[in-house]
């Protein structure tokens, strides 16, 4: 594929990611965010495969980065999505996890 095709996929994902998540209601983000944590699991494993092979040091570089950045975007998803769900506890509640 070409720069110009694969562009136009990253910026048609992107206006659809924005379309769709804009319009999703409040009360919908908490499962929102817990399947978009899923989909980041996976995105680690795809990342070990690529920093475990040998195809060069520039890959291996690249996913190693991959493994960081994901790893982040997985524990930071969780805290955020284990804060929003204790918004929903009752005050009693609060102080026992």
């Amino acid at each position: 594929m070409s720069f110009i095709s694969l562009a136009m996929v990253l910026l048609l994902a992107i206006f659809l990611g924005f379309e769709l998540i804009r319009k999703v209601p409040a009360t919908l983000h908490t499962p929102l965010m817990s399947g978009a944590n899923a989909v980041s699991g996976i995105t680690v494993i795809g990342a070990f495969v690529f920093a475990g092979n040998d195809m060069g040091g520039l890959v291996k570089f690249f996913g190693v980065l991959a493994v960081f950045l994901a790893t982040i975007n997985v524990v930071g998803g969780y805290m955020v999505t284990d804060r929003m769900l204790s918004m929903f506890k009752g005050k009693g509640d609060r102080n026992a996890k």
